[in-house]
């Protein structure tokens, strides 16, 4: 069976011999070969580079055989860019965005006819990938959810409280709605390009879902999710990441994702167990695992195996992206598990 078959196999039911790895954040500050490329290219340049994206996608393939699938190396905020806000790093840390959205009248300068010339290197990236990994391995598009881009817009960069965020959508719905039909749009592009691309399927990251004011999280940011899902190819599995809200699971299945991606602050068998059986479950090893000894992080990883090794419908995953502080050796460990599980059923 090839790493590609297996992929598939967890949006089908299909039994396997091991669940299909991959990892958010495959590639990243962690790997020696990532930083060799940093140390000539700043990341926003190896983002719309597609050569140097594509060899940033396959460095983690390159160093461990066991991963069943490349995710493209990209960044959420390549939406924001094309739409007319393009963005920086603080010196301090977080994101800066260069510009900011609080009236309709920033609204209206947003244009999304544009996002798909404006992101065409990330297509020409995923075909430089598929080109080299052929069809045994899968090939995994992404993108931000129109909520946590809208933060980052909203906001003018990284937030802590997302205020204005919040009091933007309570206070001035017309152009919040307004704000996230134009957003919902781009994605959709970005999407159906990479598609067109030839990936497998796709992950919607909702990292700042748990902002969203109470009682407020569907029509906030689930429902444009599900607008933007039912204007993409049904064959193409969707996984929906919504961080910190894995107990609104019913209306994170009313979008219509096949998976849900859940992170580490939960016991994920016992989340499977409320979840309908025709849904792929994706997770959700804690992220500090990667950064301690290898033989603890094996162990962790052996237990959340046997712990899901009853349901199928299963990729193996973190619970977040590996971090910068990550060890190569405990990630190869990991990885060498999942493709040897070496426990009883």
């Amino acid at each position: 069976m090839t790493s590609r078959e297996r992929f598939l196999n967890a949006f089908t039911g299909t039994h396997h011999d091991r669940p299909p790895a991959w990892i958010m954040r495959q590639a990243g500050r962690y790997l020696p070969e990532y930083r060799a490329l940093k140390e000539k290219h700043d990341f926003i340049t190896l983002v719309k580079t597609p050569e140097l994206a594509a060899e940033v996608t396959l460095q983690p393939l390159l160093r461990y055989s066991q991963l069943d699938a490349a995710i493209i190396f990209s960044d959420i905020l390549i939406i924001p860019e094309a739409l007319g806000v393009p963005y920086a790093f603080r010196e301090e840390g977080g994101i800066k965005m260069l510009g900011s959205i609080r009236s309709q009248r920033d609204i209206d300068r947003l244009e999304p006819a544009a996002v798909r010339e404006r992101t065409r290197y990330l297509p020409q990236a995923l075909r430089l990938v598929r080109a080299s990994i052929g069809p045994d391995k899968a090939l995994l598009g992404f993108g931000g959810s129109p909520w946590t881009l809208a933060t980052y817009m909203i906001e003018g960069g990284s937030s802590r409280e997302f205020l204005h965020s919040r009091n933007f959508f309570l206070t001035e719905r017309k152009a919040f709605d307004s704000l996230m039909s134009r957003l919902s749009e781009a994605l959709v592009e970005l999407f159906l390009s990479q598609i067109e691309a030839g990936v497998e399927a796709i992950q919607i990251f909702d990292s700042w879902a748990a902002a969203a004011p109470e009682g407020c999280y569907w029509e906030c940011s689930l429902k444009w999710i599900q607008s933007i899902i039912s204007q993409l190819p049904p064959s193409i599995p969707i996984i929906l990441f919504a961080k910190g809200m894995t107990s609104h699971f019913p209306d994170l299945l009313r979008t219509g994702a096949r998976a849900l991606a859940a992170d580490h602050s939960i016991n994920l068998a016992e989340w499977r167990k409320q979840l309908p059986a025709e849904v792929t479950v994706q997770g959700n090893l804690d992220p500090a695992y990667m950064t301690r000894d290898p033989g603890i992080a094996v162990q962790a990883t052996r237990e959340l195996l046997r712990a899901m090794h009853p349901f199928g419908r299963y990729i193996f995953n973190l619970g977040h992206g590996i971090t910068p502080d990550a060890q190569v050796e405990t990630v190869q460990a990991v990885l060498e598990t999942v493709a040897n599980p070496m426990f009883s059923a």
